[in-house]
């Protein structure tokens, strides 16, 4: 007796709704599914209501990666200003600690060798604000100057990492991907030390 294997697991949203649509086209007309429980009717209805979610989700989406990203780009021109000022006070200040800190800057630690890096963590994978785009993000790590991504297609071997780009944020948005197709990404750090060690992987479809 033959059993019905759904792999809805595997599925990402589109394959689900086009896969729900096969079988509503399947069982329309056939003579030998006559009262289909639950009615057709719903099936088409659930798989059409998840597409206009799914449409409104990415919307959003790409509003969300946009506002982000003027973000971003606020908080550069922030970070420059606030160096140069800082450039400035340590010059008229000639590294007086006290004067320094009386314009509300910290000193910096006097240096001290930094082991190996441990490895990021909370490393997420969203949609990027275009087709075939994904955005990775993770926790900052102590002592990384920057910090390396590879990625795999999926089910990964100890062979299938690639090189996938380099940031000296503690993000990245990896493009030129292929829309529909499951990706996995990690992250480790690059300090005075040489490389740290791979974060836990974080996987996502392209969109």
């Amino acid at each position: 007796m033959g059993k019905i294997k759904l792999n809805l697991r595997n599925l990402n949203v589109t394959e689900k709704i086009q896969f729900a649509r096969q079988i509503v086209t399947g069982i329309t007309g056939n003579a030998s599914f006559p009262t289909p429980d639950p009615p057709l009717a719903t099936i088409t209805n659930c798989a059409t209501d998840l597409e206009n979610a799914f449409n409104d989700a990415n919307v959003a989406k790409q509003e969300a990666n946009t506002k982000v990203s003027i973000q971003d780009g606020k908080e550069n021109v922030l970070d420059i200003n606030l160096q140069k000022l800082a450039n400035y006070v340590e010059s008229a200040s000639n590294g007086d600690d006290a004067k320094i800190q009386s314009a509300g800057m910290s000193i910096r630690a006097k240096g001290v060798p930094i082991g190996a890096l441990s490895l990021p963590s909370a490393l997420s994978a969203t949609a990027g604000a275009k087709e075939g785009e994904i955005v990775l993000r993770w926790d900052r790590v102590t002592g990384a100057k920057s910090y390396i991504v590879e990625q795999s297609a999926d089910q990964i071997t100890s062979t299938s990492w690639k090189y996938a780009g380099v940031s000296t944020k503690a993000s990245i948005i990896i493009s030129g991907l292929t829309s529909g197709t499951k990706y996995w990404f990690r992250v480790a750090g690059i300090g005075a030390a040489g490389q740290g060690a791979w974060s836990d992987p974080a996987t996502k479809y392209a969109p």
